[in-house]
């Protein structure tokens, strides 16, 4: 019986990439080159770019300081020796040690917004951002009433950001329980100018605010992977730091903590606002006495509820 040596993929990539060196030419060969080799390799696609394609697009045109809704405009374009290496480089990462392209690049998109990113945080993905983004008058009818807002699990900060632009009158507090964290937070915060109206926090949830502490509206993308989930994921995803992923055994255990306490942080009339996966179905058996509005977000209708505070439990 033959042992299986796990250096032979890496070397099988690292010889066909050696091989491309010598013969690409134009940015439609590189990029071309690298659908096959990610399509051969069945990368994970889930940060952001949703197929080798995108990806393949997305790494080169970082690699060359190309804008990537014009990449069209470059596919005939020929290369010069050091910009097929610096491109060959990042694609020989993405295939052998299995990085999201958002590390590889340390930069993430949320729409519009471009937010600094390394693995001491995940990957933004926010159905709340995308409808920040969009038109919440449906259920913030008067978010010019909204003064004080609170983000628990900022992450990187970048939905506590993108609250803030969308909310002109509100300050907002940002919590995390990771230190590392909130040092890319308070990079991005600055990146935005933004240190007068986001304030960072660490602490566990609401331990990290004064008990006195009321908001008019409370957001979350807590940790919400079950542990049968965790134990499935993809190499990319291991590459995330696993604290700002792990929900316990049904993905709830932070969903649980925030449903319990948020009603003493909300002023009357205040809202909560929690994303969760695609977890409806979860949720509802888990509280069939709370009355949630799912709010459809791209389409979406099971990954984001609304609670007033009304109707949190008491």
């Amino acid at each position: 019986m033959t042992n299986y040596d796990a250096s032979l993929p890496a070397l099988n990539i690292g010889v066909a990439i050696d091989a491309a060196s010598k013969h690409l030419v134009t940015v439609r060969d590189v990029v071309r080159f690298a659908v096959s080799r990610f399509g051969e390799a069945h990368l994970a696609f889930g940060h952001g770019n949703g197929s080798s394609l995108d990806e393949a697009a997305y790494l080169v045109c970082h690699a060359l300081a190309l804008p990537l809704d014009r990449l069209d405009s470059f596919l005939d374009a020929r290369l010069l020796p050091e910009e097929i290496d610096r491109t060959l480089r990042l694609i020989r990462r993405r295939l052998v040690e299995r990085i999201p392209a958002a590390y590889l690049t340390g930069e993430a998109f949320l729409g519009e917004y471009r937010f600094h990113i390394d693995e001491r945080v995940i990957v933004p993905l926010s159905y709340i951002a995308h409808w920040l983004m969009a038109d919440t008058s449906a259920w913030l009818p008067a978010p010019e009433r909204i003064r004080d807002a609170l983000e628990l699990c900022t992450g990187s900060a970048c939905l506590a950001i993108i609250l803030a632009l969308a909310l002109d009158d509100a300050m907002v507090t940002a919590v995390d329980i990771s230190a590392p964290a909130l040092q890319v937070a308070q990079r991005n915060v600055a990146d935005y100018g933004l240190q007068e109206r986001v304030t960072l926090c660490r602490g566990d949830l609401f331990d990290a605010i004064e008990p006195s502490s009321r908001f008019d509206l409370i957001v979350s993308n807590p940790p919400y992977v079950t542990e049968e989930s965790m134990a499935r994921l993809p190499a990319e995803y291991r590459h995330e730091p696993q604290i700002a992923l792990a929900g316990g055994d049904d993905g709830l255990v932070f969903v649980r903590r925030i449903l319990a306490q948020s009603r003493i942080h909300l002023k009357p009339k205040g809202t909560l606002i929690v994303e969760v996966g695609h977890a409806r179905e979860r949720v509802e058996a888990a509280f069939p006495d709370l009355p949630f509005t799912w709010l459809d977000v791209d389409g979406v209708d099971d990954a984001v509820f609304l609670l007033t505070r009304e109707q949190l439990p008491a």
